[in-house]
């Protein structure tokens, strides 16, 4: 089965070769030949190669065309439950009692269609969710005996940098423990004309811009008296929660309620890593705003590789930086492909450029006061002549200022996401480090995939300053 060989190819190659009368033999196995081969044979392996993107070997079928995606499960992002149902029609009429397979029920196929396909569905009827209405997959007796209750074993995934698992949905690689309150929040938020959104890509400044942004809203209120402001007191993480995170879990890490409780925040400013596309509708449709803070890729890469191989189990060997460099141009990472998170946010600024404004993490370094301008003008608290002409801008600047908030104890101390410790926001904030860990190599594969992905949507990147 091919399901069986993306998911133990090792095992698979030995029952081939076994059939095949040509069994490998221990010394074969012990120094790595059947790695090797399946390395040699891996699908983006034999995609990046010359032979496979031009020509044609069989008629008109163009080489590059044999290697699309090759993933399990893509089809749930393309068949709606009519053509589910229709084909397990077909299955069971023709396969029936072959024991090859059993076709999904209908509460499956309602279950994941709701799951992966609706921002905004309609949630069953109480009568029949009693004790479960704030649960988004629904589950019937046959498959919870049968061991099909759970819809995200249909979804590709691979072993993200942390070493917890990564699920390719709605197109982009959401973390295991995420992805029940990413589904949560796209099915119960409902945007306010007044919230404002701040999105990232993971390590792209989201620290900084959620200082900033805070500081900025909140200036009126400790303007006079930052020595009592909240930003030495407690993390940015903190005060600006993160929808996908910040849900209120019990702790076996499953939901209590997949409502976020909006009473515990004062604010209506809140932060997401999650792609443009896949944000719940509410806040496409209202008049709520978003601002985007964008990261060069290749400082973004060390800035990432750094932060998440920290929390990588001790039981598993460290993720070296090729490792990790193949995976993010592949586009596996939390919350990417960063070319996908990157460009819906770009499309959209440009189209509706009073709705989501695109700011540049290399302009935020370089002039710091003329970009905190912008984002105050676009959250409609402008600076006044006043304001700027006593400094207020250059103290906001100073206190949101990377090495002060490194040096502040609560960001020495403590965490504030799960096992991310505090410390680790704060490594080194540089524009330009990535050269300390590039190879001429890497250079260039990076080169390609930006020119391939971004090229032509006019997104230039700083890369030092």
């Amino acid at each position: 089965m091919y399901e069986d060989l993306k998911e133990d190819i090792i095992f698979q190659m030995k029952r081939l070769a076994e059939f095949m009368s040509v069994p490998f033999s221990l010394e074969e196995e012990s120094e790595g030949v059947i790695e090797e081969i399946s390395r040699l044979c891996n699908f983006n392996n034999m995609r990046e190669l010359e032979v496979n993107k031009t020509g044609k070997s069989i008629r008109h079928f163009e080489n590059k065309t044999f290697f699309r995606r090759g993933e399990v499960g893509d089809w749930i992002n393309h068949f709606t439950p009519e053509m589910v149902e229709r084909l397990n029609k077909v299955i069971e009429e023709k396969l029936g009692g072959s024991g090859l397979s059993k076709p999904l029920s209908r509460s499956r196929i309602l279950n994941l269609w709701i799951t992966y396909h609706s921002n905004t569905p309609s949630p069953p009827s109480m009568e029949n969710t009693r004790g479960r209405e704030s649960n988004p997959i629904i589950r019937d007796k046959e498959e919870e005996e049968d061991g099909h209750d759970n819809p995200l074993a249909l979804l590709p995934k691979e072993k993200g940098w942390t070493g917890l698992d990564l699920y390719l949905y709605q197109g982009f690689w959401c973390p295991s423990m995420e992805i029940q309150r990413v589904m949560s929040f796209q099915q119960h938020f409902k945007a306010q004309d007044t919230d404002l959104i701040l999105a990232t890509m993971p390590k792209s400044g989201t620290t900084w811009l959620k200082a900033l942004t805070f500081a900025i809203a909140n200036r009126h209120r400790y303007t006079n008296t930052l020595s009592q402001h909240p930003l030495l007191t407690s993390n940015p993480h903190d005060l600006i929660p993160f929808h996908e995170i910040n849900l209120s879990a019990n702790k076996d890490g499953h939901q209590d309620s997949h409502i976020l409780n909006l009473s515990n925040f004062q604010s209506s400013i809140f932060s997401t890593h999650m792609p443009y596309h896949s944000l719940p509708d509410s806040i496409k449709t209202s008049n709520c705003r978003v601002v985007y803070l964008c990261r060069n890729p290749y400082d973004a890469f060390v800035s990432a590789w750094h932060f998440l191989s920290k929390p990588r189990p001790e039981s598993l060997e460290p993720l070296s930086c090729i490792d990790a460099f193949d995976m993010y141009c592949r586009g596996v990472i939390g919350f990417g492909p960063f070319w996908d998170n990157v460009l819906g946010y770009w499309k959209e600024s440009l189209k509706r450029p009073q709705k989501v404004l695109f700011l540049m993490y290399e302009d935020l370094k370089e002039d710091i006061i003329f970009q905190m301008k912008r984002l105050a003008e676009f959250t409609s608290v402008p600076f006044s002549s006043d304001e700027e002409s006593k400094g207020v801008i250059e103290k906001i600047s100073r206190l949101c200022n990377f090495n002060n908030m490194r040096e502040l104890e609560v960001n020495k101390t403590g965490k504030s996401i799960r096992h991310f410790e505090n410390k680790t926001f704060f490594r080194r904030g540089e524009v330009g480090d990535w050269i300390n860990h590039f190879t001429p190599e890497m250079v260039e594969r990076l080169n390609k995939v930006i020119e391939e992905k971004l090229g032509g949507s006019g997104l230039a990147f700083k890369t030092s300053l």
